[in-house]
């Protein structure tokens, strides 16, 4: 029998060890592919967006409902949606990756995935930090490194240019409406309000510790926001942004800063979050014309 030198033996050692992809997401697990994904599915429409970011959208074989973008996104197999994914058909589609959402999908299907042996990251962005890092990670795990890289660096470029704009702007008190039936807002934690405040914006809710509270008008009342921005379903000024007009008092309604930012530009931490961001920013630029004009 030939004996195999152990100098060759260690080298392949280092070479496989060299080729380990070892991550930790924002659940805290660690996670190890032994080499790149080739079949990946996602569980939430930004990381669907986030993956075609990072050049590895080819590599998709499955992600939940309302994953439209960009249009090749629509082409990948539905396994359901965000909050009740379909295990059945994502095991199907024999993934060797399903990227999840931590605060979208259930601890209880993250932990049915492992459970069938799958290999799970789990993401969370909470800051506008976190997109590019994501990308950059989604580019680790699905060997497109050198795409990834250059859509981070691309966004990191961007994000810099908005923050040195609009830094040393007087604060607009803003509500951000998700949803008006029930009125939903977001909290501190939530990645929008880091769009708030790079605008130079202050989220009136930040004290609160959810990530999409419910409100009340009279709660909206009484802090009296400057600004008022909603975003609704798709292009369309949202459903019940006009409602606030009937509170002649409300500041915002008093000056006319009733904005909308469409939804897909403010809740999808992308690199088009960065495109409503300039909206918001422009918004309440316009905010602070009319606070001087009066």
């Amino acid at each position: 029998m030939t004996r195999i030198p152990a100098a060759l033996l260690l080298i392949t050692a280092i070479a496989a060890a060299q080729a380990e992809i070892v991550v930790h997401d924002d659940a805290g697990a660690t996670l190890r592919l032994t080499q790149p994904a080739r079949r990946i599915v996602s569980l939430a429409p930004h990381i669907t967006e986030n993956l075609y970011a990072a050049g590895a959208g080819a590599k998709l074989v499955g992600a939940v409902e309302y994953s439209d973008y960009p249009e090749a996104a629509k082409r990948a197999r539905r396994v359901g949606d965000y909050a009740r994914p379909d295990l059945e058909a994502i095991v199907a589609l024999k993934p060797d990756l399903v990227l999840t959402w931590r605060s979208g999908n259930a601890d209880a299907v993250v932990g049915k995935l492992k459970s069938l042996g799958l290999n799970v990251y789990q993401t969370q962005p909470e800051r506008l930090e976190d997109i590019p890092a994501d990308i950059e990670t989604i580019g680790r795990l699905a060997g497109t490194e050198a795409a990834a890289d250059a859509a981070a660096t691309a966004f990191r470029r961007r994000l810099a240019k908005l923050r040195a704009q609009y830094a040393d702007q007087p604060t607009v008190p803003v509500f951000y409406q998700a949803w008006h039936q029930p009125l939903l807002t977001v909290g501190g934690e939530q990645i929008i309000s880091d769009v708030i405040r790079l605008c130079g914006g202050a989220n009136i809710f930040a004290a609160l510790p959810a990530q999409a509270p419910t409100v009340s008008i009279e709660a909206v009342l009484a802090a009296d926001p400057e600004a008022i921005v909603a975003s609704g379903m798709g292009y369309a000024t949202p459903i019940g942004l006009d409602a606030w007009r009937r509170w002649k008092r409300l500041t915002a309604t008093a000056r006319g800063n009733l904005f909308f930012v469409p939804a897909d530009l403010m809740q999808r931490a992308t690199p088009r979050l960065l495109d409503g961001a300039e909206q918001l920013c422009r918004h309440l630029e316009t905010a602070r014309k009319r606070r001087k004009a009066r």
